[in-house]
C-alpha cells in the first residue's frame, strides 16, 4: 500500500460493542488496530441502552439448565425468523454456533459478564425451540474511574448505579415486595458507599461499553474519538482503507486485512426515514446523536446492497412533558403491558397485544396507521393502575396529574364515555372496546390478541397480582389516557452481508477487505426480534467472526 498517513492491519468505524470485540480478537493475534468514532463519546447506541445480549446455548444458561442447545436455538431462530436479504439458515446458523464463542472469548479476556435473569423470556417462547426462562446476558455493574481519563469519553448511561440490569427493573415493585425493596434498599447503599469512596457506578449498556473500553485499551488499540469516516478507499476492486477527519484534516488510514464498519443505523437521519420508513421521526429514536447513517450510504457507493431498510428496532414511547429534552425518552412498553391497560387507536379499536415484542408492537402500530389513523394511539388505564403503576417515570400524585393534565397530554374523565370525549373517538365504540376488554380479563384469556398467553407477556405484567399477570380489568375512575407513538432503539436495515459478515455486491460477491456488523447491515433476524439483546449480541458476534475470518483464524461451526 502507498500513500497512506499511517496503517494498521483492522480499521474499525465506529465504536459499538461489536466493534471492540473485533479489536480484541485481533489485538490477541497479533495484529494492529484503530477504532475511529466520529462522535465524541466511545460506546455508541449500546453505551445507552440497556446493553442486553441475547445468547442462546451460552455457559450461563447451560450451567442452569443442561439441555439448552444450539439444535434448540436454531429451531427457535428458524422458527420465528423470516428469510429475507440479510437472513437465512447459514447466517442464522452461524450466529447460533459463534455467539457462546463470542462470550467465552470476551470473559477470557477480563470482561465480567453474567446471566441477565433467570427469567427473561424469549418474546415468542411458545414457538419451537423457545425459552421461557432467560438466554440474554448483561455485564456486571462497572466502575468508571477504572478508566482513568477515558472515564469522560465514555457514552453515558441511563442507569449510573451499582445494580444488575434485572434488579433495577424489579425496584418498581418495592412497595408490593420485601425482598425487592431490600434489592432497592442494597442499592441505594452501594450507590452512597460509591460516592464516599469516590466510584462512578455505571450499569447496563454502560457497563458493558466500559469494560469492553478498558479491555480493549489495555489490549493495545488505538482508540480515537472526534474522528468521522468520510470514505472508504477501493484499490483494485479491494478496500484498502478509509479517508477520515481528524482536526479538520483528511487523514488516509490504510488497513492491511481489512475494514469493519459499524456505524450504527440511521435513526437519526429524518431524510432517510422518510425514504425508507414514511411516517416515523427521528425525535422519537432513543439513538444517540451521531445514528445518521453517512456509512450506509457510502457502502452503497462501494457496491454494498442495501436492504430490509424498512425496519426498526421499534420501541414504543410516550411524549409527556419535557420528552424532548430526555436523555432516555419515556418507554410506553412497561405502561401498557400492565395490567389495566389496553391501546386503542384514533377510532377506539383495540388492534394489538399490548405485551409481547416492542419491534412488533411498533411495527403493528405503523401497519395499521395505514387504514386506520394510529399514531398517535392512545394507551387507556384506570384509577386502580394510577395507584399500583408509574407513567412515564412518574408516580401519578395529585400535583403531577394537574400539571399533565393543565399541558393536555393527560386525558382524564370520570367515566370511559367521557375519556371518549376529552381523546376524540366514538364514545359507544370505546365503551364497547372496555367492555370487551373488561369481559376477556373475567375469562382470563385475551381471545382477540393473545396477550397474557406467551411468558414474556406476564414478564412485563404484575407478578404480584393474583391470575395471569398481564390482564387487568378497567373499572374503577377516573379513567385516563396518553399518548403512544411508534419510537425506536435503532433502526435494524443497512447492507447485506454473509455468514463471515463480509459486504456482498449485488451479484452475491464479497466486497474484498470489507465487513460489516450491528445494525448497519440488514438485519440477521430479519424483520422479527426474538430476545432481549436480539440486535447487540449479533453485532458482537458478526464482529468476533469478520475478525477471525480476516485474521485468518477460521470460523468452524
Amino acid at each position: 500500500m502507498s500513500g497512506f498517513d499511517e496503517t494498521f492491519d483492522w480499521v474499525v468505524v465506529g465504536s459499538g460493542a461489536g466493534s471492540m470485540v473485533s479489536a480484541l480478537v485481533m489485538r490477541e493475534a497479533g495484529h494492529a488496530v484503530a477504532i475511529l468514532e466520529k462522535t465524541p463519546y466511545v460506546g455508541g447506541t449500546t453505551a445507552k441502552s440497556g446493553g442486553v445480549m441475547w445468547i442462546p446455548n451460552n455457559r450461563f444458561i447451560r450451567a442452569d439448565e443442561p439441555d439448552e442447545s444450539a439444535e434448540k436455538a436454531i429451531s427457535y431462530l428458524d422458527a420465528v425468523c423470516e428469510d429475507l436479504p440479510g437472513s437465512n439458515h447459514e447466517k442464522r446458523l452461524a450466529y447460533v454456533s459463534q455467539a457462546p464463542r463470542m462470550l467465552d472469548f470476551l470473559i477470557g479476556q477480563g470482561v465480567e459478564l453474567e446471566r441477565g435473569s433467570n427469567y427473561w423470556p424469549d418474546y415468542y417462547d411458545d414457538a419451537p425451540g423457545g425459552c421461557s426462562t432467560s438466554r440474554s446476558v448483561t455485564a456486571r455493574y462497572f466502575n468508571l474511574k477504572e478508566l482513568g481519563p477515558w472515564e469522560k469519553k465514555l457514552r453515558p448511561g441511563f442507569l449510573p448505579f451499582p445494580t444488575k440490569l434485572d434488579d433495577g427493573m424489579k425496584t418498581a415493585f418495592r412497595a408490593k415486595s420485601k425482598a425487592y425493596a431490600k434489592i432497592y434498599r442494597r442499592s441505594v447503599l452501594r450507590t452512597i458507599l460509591g460516592k464516599l469512596t469516590f466510584k462512578n457506578w455505571a450499569a447496563a449498556g454502560a457497563a458493558l461499553q466500559g469494560r469492553m473500553l478498558k479491555a480493549s485499551l489495555a489490549a493495545g488499540v488505538d482508540v480515537r474519538t472526534d474522528t468521522p469516516v468520510r470514505q472508504l478507499i477501493v484499490e483494485q476492486g479491494k478496500v484498502t482503507g478509509v479517508i477520515a477527519e481528524a482536526n479538520g484534516q483528511a487523514r488516509r488510514i490504510g488497513a492491511r486485512l481489512g475494514v469493519l464498519v459499524n456505524a450504527g443505523g440511521f435513526a437519526q437521519n429524518q431524510a432517510l426515514r422518510d425514504k425508507y420508513m414514511p411516517g416515523t421521526r427521528a425525535g422519537w429514536s432513543q439513538t444517540p446523536e451521531g445514528d445518521t447513517g453517512e456509512m450506509h450510504v457510502e457502502l452503497e457507493r462501494v457496491g454494498g446492497v442495501l436492504a430490509q431498510m424498512d425496519q426498526m428496532v421499534g420501541y414504543q414511547m410516550t411524549r409527556a412533558p419535557g420528552w424532548e429534552a430526555m436523555y432516555v425518552k419515556p418507554p410506553a412498553q412497561s405502561l401498557t403491558g400492565k395490567p389495566g391497560a389496553i391501546l386503542v387507536d384514533q377510532s377506539g379499536v383495540r388492534y394489538l397485544n399490548e405485551g409481547g415484542s416492542y419491534e412488533l408492537y411498533c411495527q403493528s402500530m405503523i401497519e395499521r396507521n395505514r387504514t386506520v389513523p394510529a399514531i398517535p394511539s392512545w394507551a387507556l388505564f384506570d384509577q386502580r393502575y394510577v395507584e399500583d403503576y408509574q407513567v412515564a417515570y412518574q408516580n401519578l400524585k395529585p400535583a403531577t396529574i394537574t400539571r399533565w393534565q393543565e399541558a393536555g397530554y393527560l386525558k382524564s374523565a370520570p367515566t370511559i364515555e367521557g375519556l371518549a370525549d376529552q381523546i376524540g373517538v366514538d364514545p359507544a365504540t370505546l365503551r364497547a372496546t372496555v367492555d370487551r376488554w373488561n369481559t376477556m380479563v373475567d375469562k382470563g384469556v385475551d381471545e382477540d390478541f393473545g396477550r397474557g398467553k406467551r411468558e414474556y407477556d406476564k414478564w412485563l405484567g404484575d407478578p404480584f397480582l393474583g391470575g395471569n399477570p398481564a390482564l387487568g380489568k378497567l373499572a374503577k375512575g377516573p379513567f385516563h389516557a396518553v399518548d403512544v407513538v411508534p419510537g425506536d432503539v435503532s433502526t435494524y436495515g443497512g447492507v447485506i452481508v454473509d455468514a463471515e459478515a463480509r459486504v456482498l455486491t449485488a451479484d452475491g460477491a464479497p466486497i474484498a477487505g470489507l465487513y460489516a456488523c450491528g445494525v448497519t447491515t440488514a438485519s440477521v433476524m430479519g424483520g422479527v426480534y426474538p430476545g432481549a439483546g436480539a440486535s447487540i449480541g449479533p453485532s458482537m458476534t458478526f464482529g468476533y467472526i469478520a475478525a477471525r475470518h480476516a485474521a485468518g483464524l477460521g470460523n468452524q461451526p
